[in-house]
């Protein structure tokens, strides 16, 4: 097991929930700290594809931890240095929007400054239906900033929905490994 901690921060992509939770699964595999982050929306609520409740047990059984999913809860991930990793699975176009901009009123988006200010590494896993539109600014801003890795993404179906985006969940482990090496994952663009 290898003991860098890692953060692992859910955002409301609920349709991508069951392919994080298994990525979520390999990892915990491997790091043997995994703290569970979720954003207000996949704390608090319940959709199709799960009821939150669910989503909270499955993480606390996988990591072994209590769920942080309040501002108070992640601030201190920065002052007291928590983590070597923060991975960001499924990270949202509000998500990745919020942290291009330097805005930090969320759980998710605080607990990437707290750890962004000890310079060590913010994984982004993207699932974002406007990656190709009104995202791709925000994705392109994060690309050329130092500390953000993305997990390699492509169009989840081009044809009925051109300009989504998701990453290759699959791939999460080894960009995990990959960036605390300080290298991006290649080819991070997906055929």
């Amino acid at each position: 097991m290898r003991k860098e901690r890692v953060g692992f921060a859910v955002c409301g992509s609920f349709c991508t929930h069951q392919k994080v939770l298994r990525a979520l699964e390999t990892l915990t595999e491997r790091y043997e700290t995994v703290i569970p982050i979720v954003s207000e929306i996949s704390a608090f609520t319940d959709t199709r594809f799960g009821t939150s409740e669910k989503l909270l047990e499955r993480l606390e059984d996988l990591t072994g931890r209590d769920v942080l999913f309040d501002i108070p809860s992640v601030e201190p991930i920065g002052p007291k240095g928590l983590l070597d990793v923060l991975v960001i699975a499924p990270a949202t176009g509000n998500t990745i929007a919020k942290l291009a901009a330097g805005i930090t009123d969320s759980v998710v988006t605080m607990a990437a400054k707290a750890h962004l200010r000890n310079d060590r590494p913010v994984v982004i896993a993207v699932s974002s239906n406007d990656g190709l539109s009104a995202g791709a600014r925000n994705i392109a801003e994060l690309l050329v900033r130092k500390n953000y890795y993305f997990v390699p993404f492509g169009q989840d179906n081009a044809l009925q929905k051109p300009t989504s985006l998701v990453a290759d969940f699959g791939q999460l482990l080894d960009t995990v490994d990959a960036a605390l090496r300080g290298e991006q994952l290649q080819p991070i663009l997906l055929r």
